[in-house]
């Protein structure tokens, strides 16, 4: 029986990056790199918990409604339109 757990991040694709540096808890560095040993478990290949972040933030972010909405992205009407009489 495989202990490999589903995880709501896939196998990441290669793309373009950019540089970009941030200051977090050292507590969340932890769950970085506990996730990034999950993520290696469960999909064969070793990744530095440092490679995640970006993939975290698109996927936190294409499921945040208000930043869609705010975007624009957000097809779904959160208004009704009423049509003049006459």
């Amino acid at each position: 029986m495989s202990t490999t757990r589903k995880l709501r991040l896939g196998p990441l694709p290669k793309t373009e990056t950019v540089k970009l540096t941030f200051a977090c808890p050292a507590s969340l560095k932890a769950e970085l790199e506990r996730y990034a040993a999950l993520h290696a478990q469960a999909y064969g290949a070793t990744v530095d918990a440092e490679k995640l972040i970006p993939h975290m933030l698109e996927a936190f972010m294409a499921g945040d409604r208000g930043f869609k909405r705010g975007r624009g992205d957000d097809t779904r009407q959160s208004f009704r339109v009423v049509e003049p009489k006459g």
